[in-house]
Parts: C-alpha cells; structure tokens; sequence
C-alpha cells in the first residue's frame, strides 16, 4: 500500500535519521509529481446535451434498478428538465421549495440562455452552483447532492441540499467526565466539525476536504489552525494522505491511519482518538492536526505521545490540587497494571527475593495447575468478558456480570484451580487496564504484560529486566509523525514533564508543547 512505504519515518539526531527523512520528502514528492500527472492525464466526460441521452448515463447508475435512485422529470417554461438525487441522503422540504418555484416559469421567463436564468434568478436554494463533467456531477450525488440538467445544456446544476442520516449526539461512552460538556461526535461530519467551530470561533480555523477512497469517495476533513500548526507537519500528512490509493475506507477513521500512520506491528497507538469537541479543541489550540472521517464518531487528533494518551479531559474539569491527585491516581494505576503481575509473580518463584515487610506475599498453596499458566488463564478469561461484554445485550448485561462473577470469582477459587491472590492481582490490573484512558493504549499494555509475565517465567530477574529494556528502548525509538514518542521524558523536558506530572493552573499554563513546533508558542494573547 503506498501509504504504508511512508512510514519510514526518520530518527531524530543520527544522520542515518536525516538520510531517511531526505528520502521520504523524495518520495511525497514522486507520489505527488505522479498524482499531478495522472490528473493531467484525466480528460473531463462531457454532459450529454440531449436530456434523453443523459437519462440513459443514468441508467447506468443504477436509475430504474435502484430504488433509492430518484429521477424527477419535469418541464418549466416549455423546458424539460430532470432532477438527479438519492433518496434519504437530500432535503426534501428543499428541493420540494425549488420545483415549487419553477412550476410558476412561463416560457416568456427564460430567456435564449436557460441555464443562466434558472442558476441566477429561478432556483431559490442557498448553495447553488455549474458543472461540466460527468463524473465530478455524478461524485457529487453519491455524496448527497441533488443535480439538475436542462435539455440542450451540457451545463448541469448542482444543488447542495444534503440530508445525512445521524443520530442524536451523546455523551462519549470511553471519555465520560462528572462534570463537563454532554455532547459527543456521531457518524455525520458536518456536525462533527460545528461541533468544533462552536468552541473555536477563530478565523484562522480551517477545515480542508478531500476524498480518500477509489469506491468508497469517503469525505475527509484536515482541521487546524492556520497561525499555530507548524506547516511542515501539516503538509507532511496532507502528503501521507494524498498517496492513500485504496478501494474505499468503510471502517473509515481506523483504516485512513493504518493506511498513512502506522507501521509495522507496533501495538502501541501512534495517534490519539476523541469523541469529545472539547478535547479536539484543546489539541488544536496547542498545535496539533485533526483528522474527521466521515461515517466516524472519533476524530483523529495527531501526533502523540504515550504521555498524552493518559491523560483525561476530566482532570481539567477539577480543581488543580484534585485533578493532579487524579492523575497521579492514574499513572499509578496504569503503572500497576503493567508490572504488579510480573513481580508478584517473580517473588513467588523466588521467595529470597521478597523483602521482610513483603513476607505476606505468596499464595499459602499452588492450586492445582502452575501459577504462571493460571495468570495466563485469567489473562483470556478477562478478555473474554470484556468481548462478552460489547456483544451482550444492555439487559443481560447485569445478569452476564453475576454468572462471571461466580464462576471465576468463587467456583475457581473453591475447586482450586485458581489460588485467590491470582484473582486478586489480576483483578487490579484489569482495573488500572480500564482506568487507561485510551482504549487502544490499554490493549498495548495488556500485551506488554503478557510478555513481561512469560520473561519471568522464563528467565526469572535477567528476564523482567531485559524485557523492561527492550519495552523502553522500543518505545524511545518509536516516532508519531517524526515526533519523539516517550517526550518529554526522552528527549527529556523539564518543564513539559512537571505539566504532565502536576495538572497546572490554566494562567500558569502560558505556552504551548515545543514538540509541536507551534508557530506561536505564547498561549496568552497579548494585552496593553
């Protein structure tokens, strides 16, 4: 996939590292030399003049087969008219307004020119404009649009009366806070992105469209604000994104990242996803880019960094005192749930190894299978309930809880297959898996776990700490859009760390991460 050929992002500081990025801009620049040739290379279809000629193109586009195909023949003035549309995807109070109007036409109305007098003075809809070719006409109805073509016209008009299908917005089911806005993104991008304009009313704001997708022509929206996003990081994934050649992104947001921003099988997220208007508005202040895919209820918000991906908006929903005890919470959390396993397993092994104040800790039997395969039990038996539990209707959902609870809580532990301290400490790892708030980042750490959990078994000590090693190292050299994965803890920044590390009051907060390279650094706008 050529989106894939542009992951070879470079590392910072090595020359091998400026040798990869010189290659990478040589070849943006092959694709997009490549590109501007193809489109040369496209000739324009020409409308059919005869409106008889254009309802058999039409044909071909599913009219008379497909039942939501409209086709609205129509003579105003003497002059026969078609509209074009796809049912449940227009207005139709809209359009019904705009027939209304030329039902009144009589043919001393049109002058020798029809198409100037129905686009100037007859089609009273807000958004009206010319087309040419076929296929960008054609383009347009499939995303919503309504066309309108005139009889000895190789002009068409297009009118943009969409109507997409949408649900109602609610309240993110991943990024809940106590207190806070209630509103969340759903399938449609037009809301999406009001959603956003609401709480930037900045006229640097921009939203730029393009279409991903041979089949699918999926709208995707590039969002940022002029004055603050470093432009290089802007055009390197306007670029990824132009070099994107696939039959279409149904699953949308997921399939445009691996198709630009991921590599190989890394499973750690290299790009942050929100449901919430607020939190893309945040991340668009402090420089970042913002990726909506249509038919998307999450929006892409990059590049990222681990620290970033702990981070929840209910922390600055608080006081500052409380909200850095949340995070601290947090980390702790997260911090459990990757090693308390490893090592409560490695003391179990290797009693000597426990600290006097720790002699409480170890299982007072073995049960009857070994410890390691027992915690490797758990590890897919939590994974199972976790699926059981997106696939369980919302009424059984309780009932699903109790019978789990029973079985692995309480049978297991009776029969002596599981020893109680497993359950317990798995318990709370699961506990501080959830308590991650990127859902993509909590499913990483799950694997690490395993993988720390299978060195100790091996390996004993040398094994949890080459293991711990090669994590680290792993995630030093890991890059989101050429941007250090692990700032601002490598490459270390002192004052980033304390922000992360203590939720600062919003005035003491007055610049923005340098590891956007933001074009103002200065969040505070300047006064007299």
């Amino acid at each position: 996939m050529p989106g894939d050929q542009m992951q070879e992002e470079s590392r910072s500081g090595s020359g091998e590292g400026e040798e990869n990025s010189f290659d990478d801009i040589t070849q943006v620049s092959r694709g997009i030399e490549q590109g501007e040739e193809k489109d040369r290379k496209h000739q324009k279809k020409p409308i059919p003049s005869e409106l008889d000629d254009v309802l058999k193109k039409l044909e071909e586009m599913g009219y008379k087969t497909s039942f939501d195909v409209v086709v609205r023949e129509m003579t105003f003035g003497e002059t026969r008219t078609a509209l074009f549309c796809l049912n449940g995807l227009v207005k139709e109070e809209v359009l019904t307004e705009v027939l209304m109007r030329l039902t009144f036409l009589e043919p001393s109305d049109l002058s020798s020119d029809a198409l100037h007098s129905f686009l100037d003075f007859y089609v009273p809809a807000a958004q009206v404009d010319k087309e040419e070719d076929w296929d960008m006409l054609i383009t347009f109805v499939l995303a919503g649009g309504s066309a309108m073509f005139i009889d000895g016209e190789r002009t068409a008009l297009k009118i943009d009366a969409k109507n997409f299908p949408a649900r109602g917005m609610e309240e993110p089911s991943l990024e809940k806070v106590v207190r806070g806005a209630r509103d969340g993104f759903n399938e449609t991008l037009m809301v999406n992105i009001s959603l956003v304009r609401r709480r930037l009313r900045d006229p640097k704001l921009r939203y730029e469209l393009v279409m991903v997708g041979e089949r699918t022509k999926t709208d995707v929206c590039i969002a940022y604000i002029d004055d603050i996003v470093d432009k290089e990081l802007l055009k390197s994934i306007k670029d990824k994104i132009s070099m994107v050649k696939v039959d279409g992104l149904p699953l949308a947001d997921k399939q445009l990242e691996e198709a630009t921003i991921k590599r190989g099988w890394s499973p750690f997220p290299l790009v942050r996803y929100s449901e919430r208007p607020d939190t893309v508005a945040a991340h668009l202040l402090e420089g970042a880019v913002a990726i909506f895919v249509d038919t998307s209820p999450s929006v892409m918000t990059l590049p990222t960094t681990y620290t970033d991906l702990i981070q929840h908006a209910e922390e600055n929903r608080q006081t500052p005192f409380i909200g850095s005890y949340l995070r601290w919470v947090r980390f702790i959390g997260i911090f459990a749930s990757l090693f308390m396993l490893p090592l409560w397993l490695l003391f179990v092994m290797h009693p000597e190894y426990k600290p006097p104040v720790l002699e409480f800790i170890g299982p007072s039997k073995s049960g009857k299978i070994p410890i390691f395969v027992q915690f490797l039990l758990v590890e897919i038996g939590v994974d199972l309930l976790r699926m059981a539990s997106v696939h369980t209707p919302t009424t059984l959902a309780t009932a699903m809880s109790l019978v789990a609870a029973i079985l692995i809580g309480d049978i297991a532990v009776k029969t002596g297959l599981f020893v109680n301290e497993v359950i317990l400490y798995m318990a709370i790892a699961a506990i501080g898996m959830f308590a991650t708030p990127s859902y993509e980042l909590g499913l990483a750490n799950r694997i690490v776990r395993l993988v720390l959990l299978m060195a100790v078994a091996a390996f004993n000590v040398p094994g949890l700490v080459i293991a711990t090693t090669v994590l680290i190292i792993f995630l030093i050299n890991e890059r989101s859009m050429n941007r250090p994965y692990m700032w601002p803890i490598i490459p270390f920044d002192a004052r980033a760390l304390l922000s992360i590390v203590i939720r600062q009051p919003l005035l003491y907060n007055r610049t923005r991460p340098n590891i956007l390279k933001p074009q103002q650094r200065d969040k505070m706008p300047e006064t007299s």
